[in-house]
């Protein structure tokens, strides 16, 4: 079911490496919605949704009112409730640390500079919707951006068939604090908040993970508003040195593995006898899930058991991959986190599995993929704020700078900028000319 290599081979290296999409005909289509979104709005957003979603709405219809959240709240009952609040809670206080303040500081002329936090005025964020319900995404991406204190936040969420949203995401929503819910999905969605349409308003920026088409469209509409990160197939590394349950491994696998057809499941290790165990677990596990087909065709085609010399070696190909999640199921994980350089986030111990990441322990769950752990992070405070650089200089602090920056100015051979600080120089000295 899932594939065994040695390494270092050209076949382990080819599953781990970092994927894209280099499908043109794809890319094409996305680029074709958005612009239609673009140029007609509504109109557009609703021929798209009804294609795509089979869902017929008016733009009326589109966004979601407050009857249907209070209704929603009735539906998804009280255990439901009490479990969303304990997570939120705890996103609340993780991301809350994350908060930054404003400083400033002064030099013996009195001159100042700084910097100030401020949130965005409006964001997007997406969930993935339809078929499935996603509450746990609601709250990882809106709960963010109320700590930063954004007032506008503005879900969109693919409907079923007949229109409506899950009870359990607009539960979430509720909880959350999002100002607005809209019931479209895909590239379409991405495109209204980009450009707006005439019943949504654009927002500043646009967060949260989706499919390609959703991945695809936020790449297009760059620079139109900001974008959190470009969100791949999940990815879940394990590297394991035989001391956990076997048990445990495979099933972390699994819960990766039935995301989608795509997702990428890899095992690490040095003990062959552990990893066999660990592929046992798996045939005997996967029988029980409702998602059995997905899941065996991702670990087929994407997945890898990779045998490795030693521990060393095993955090080589780890950061060779940069993936989603990294866990280490060893002896003694902590001692052995200095040697991860790339990963979005990291799971420690065999208590510590990666859908407590997912729902609960706090630290947001939408992660770098694709290998973007080498240079990006997972969602934070920070990705709903921005910064102002603050400088506030007296004269004799400019009247000390002076020479300097003018011998730079100069050497650039932009005199404008030059005699913008001379103008202050001159002026103090009695002299009105700029020279």
């Amino acid at each position: 079911m899932i594939p065994l290599y040695s390494w270092p081979s050209q076949e382990a290296l080819n599953k781990i490496r970092p994927r894209d999409c280099n499908d043109d005909v794809l890319r094409e289509q996305v680029a074709a919605i958005v612009q239609d979104v673009k140029l007609r709005g509504d109109q557009a957003l609703l021929e798209y949704t009804a294609a795509f979603d089979g869902c017929s709405l008016t733009p009326e219809t589109l966004r979601v009112g407050g009857e249907e959240l209070a209704l929603a709240y009735q539906k998804v009952g009280e255990p439901f409730l009490r479990a969303l609040r304990e997570a939120k809670k705890n996103i609340l206080q993780f991301h809350q640390r994350q908060k930054r303040q404003d400083w400033f500081t002064q030099d013996g002329n009195g001159s100042l500079v700084g910097q100030v936090y401020r949130p965005l005025d409006r964001v997007g964020i997406y969930v993935p919707g339809g078929t499935a319900s996603y509450p746990s995404s609601v709250l990882m991406t809106a709960l963010p951006a109320v700590v930063a204190g954004v007032p506008e936040i503005v879900m969109v969420t693919p409907a079923g068939k007949e229109g409506s949203v899950p009870a359990a995401t607009l539960a979430a929503a509720g909880e959350a604090g999002v100002t607005e819910i809209y019931r479209i999905g895909g590239a379409q969605a991405i495109a209204a908040l980009a450009f707006g349409t005439q019943m949504i308003r654009r927002v500043d920026k646009i967060v949260g993970p989706g499919n390609i088409y959703v991945t695809l469209a936020k790449k297009m509409v760059f620079g139109t508003v900001g974008i959190d990160m470009l969100a791949g197939p999940s990815e879940i590394l394990i590297i394991g040195d035989g001391t956990a349950d076997a048990a445990f491994a495979a099933a972390d696998l699994l819960s990766q593995a039935e995301h989608d057809s795509r997702a990428r499941a890899i095992l690490v290790t040095c003990n062959k006898a552990w990893a066999d165990e660990v592929c046992a677990q798996l045939e005997k596990q996967i029988v029980r899930l409702p998602r059995q087909t997905m899941a065996a065709e991702a670990l087929e085609k994407n997945g890898a058991v990779v045998l490795v010399k030693d521990l060393e070696e095993a955090f080589e190909v780890a950061n060779l991959m940069a993936p989603e999640h990294l866990e280490l199921l060893l002896a003694s994980p902590l001692d052995n986190l200095i040697k991860v350089r790339h990963a979005g986030a990291v799971f420690l111990g065999p208590y510590s599995p990666e859908p407590v990441g997912d729902y609960w322990a706090g630290p947001n769950h939408v992660l770098p993929t694709g290998g973007a752990a080498r240079y990006a992070s997972p969602l934070t405070v920070d990705d709903y704020c921005k910064r102002s650089s603050i400088i506030q200089y007296t004269r004799p602090g400019l009247e000390q700078a002076e020479g300097s920056i003018r011998l730079l100015t100069e050497t650039e051979g932009l005199t404008a900028h030059g005699a913008a600080v001379a103008a202050r120089g001159n002026a103090a000295r009695g002299n009105k000319e700029v020279k």
